[in-house]
């Protein structure tokens, strides 16, 4: 017999901005929510809760109080596990909750991947039977632990692939649709590589160091960023992918007139997307936090292999990437400016 919504017992694991999000829309509504993480993030929430607030709102926080647990075994068996990890953590993590757990928990558990790009498609089958995938449509950012900004409340997408276990994708966004707006979606694919498209840009803002220095030079920072989200789009039609809306972002439309007309025709609609962009959440791993891992492989270099593939010139997104590589590797790594970014790019 299926439990009702409101029995279900949930386990959120990671309450970095998306997950810290989630737990102050979900725990009101759920007695038997539950956050693990560790470090002074899990002492925070334990002790005051999660703080959230909608961008420009920052005096009406809203304060949530978040049960928590110490580990796996702390927690009472979950029905539904809420993986809200980067990538780069999933298999460790995946490989622990089973090691904690036990094989036949793992076939039971229904668990939700809450990743950037498609890689966790990969992942979490080795250890999961049932599993459904999540798209972020919102951007969320963290000001200390516990304490998160969001852009706008939702809206998650969820659905597989394959759209198989129709009854698992309706669970989950009857679940989240009871504290934060989510969406079933039959062409899950789609939303994830038009997702994707823009996720491109992470690595581009973290290099030049958007929200934590000026931008030196407006047109070819608009240039860079539109060349690398029209690269995106050329990628996914190839690989035989549909625009999917996902959320506020811009359409392919707009992106692919932004990286081909002047600029000054489309300069005004530049800019008021670039107002919606706030820090993400690769700049905060690696600028804020100090971090080495990142998701540029799992989404740059992902989009790249399928150029790759499918036979597609990508100048900017290769050039980017071998230079994001390089700099995200050094151990004091500092932002570089656009004019320098360019030169080093090389494709004058």
């Amino acid at each position: 017999m299926v439990k009702a919504l409101a029995d279900q017992t949930i386990l959120l694991v990671g309450a970095g901005a998306v997950g810290a999000s989630i737990a102050a829309w979900l725990a009101p509504k759920y007695e038997h929510f539950y956050v693990l993480d560790q470090g002074e993030t899990l002492a925070t929430i334990r002790q005051s809760g999660v703080s959230s607030y909608l961008q420009h709102q920052k005096e009406v926080k809203a304060q949530t109080v978040v049960k928590t647990v110490d580990s796996f075994q702390d927690c009472p068996k979950p029905d539904i596990i809420l993986l809200c990890v980067k990538n780069y953590s999933l298999a460790g993590l995946s490989q622990a909750i089973i090691s904690a757990c036990g094989e036949e928990f793992a076939q039971q558990v229904l668990v939700v991947g809450l990743q950037n790009g498609v890689v966790n498609q990969k992942i979490l089958p080795l250890y999961f039977s049932n599993i459904v995938y999540g798209i972020i449509s919102f951007n969320a950012w963290l000001d200390s632990p516990a304490v998160v900004g969001y852009q706008s409340k939702g809206p998650f997408i969820f659905g597989r692939p394959d759209n198989c276990q129709q009854n698992n994708i309706d669970l989950i966004t009857a679940l989240f649709n009871q504290g934060v707006e989510a969406l079933a979606s039959e062409h899950f694919q789609d939303a994830a590589l038009s997702k994707m498209v823009i996720n491109l840009t992470n690595s581009f803002t973290t290099l030049v160091g958007l929200g934590y220095r000026e931008i030196d030079n407006q047109s070819l920072f608009q240039k860079i960023l539109s060349q690398l989200t029209y690269e995106g789009v050329k990628i996914a039609k190839a690989s035989g992918h549909n625009e999917c809306k996902v959320g506020d972002i811009p359409s392919w439309f707009i992106i692919s007139a932004s990286a081909n007309l002047p600029q000054f025709l489309t300069r005004k609609v530049f800019e008021k997307n670039i107002k919606k962009m706030v820090v993400s959440s690769m700049a905060q791993d690696i600028i804020q936090n100090g971090r080495s891992d990142n998701e540029l492989a799992d989404i740059n270099g992902h989009m790249l292999a399928l150029a790759e593939k499918h036979q597609v010139d990508a100048p900017f997104n290769k050039a980017l990437y071998l230079l994001c590589q390089s700099a995200f590797s050094q151990a004091d790594f500092s932002p570089l400016s656009v004019t320098d970014v360019w030169q080093q790019m090389n494709l004058h």
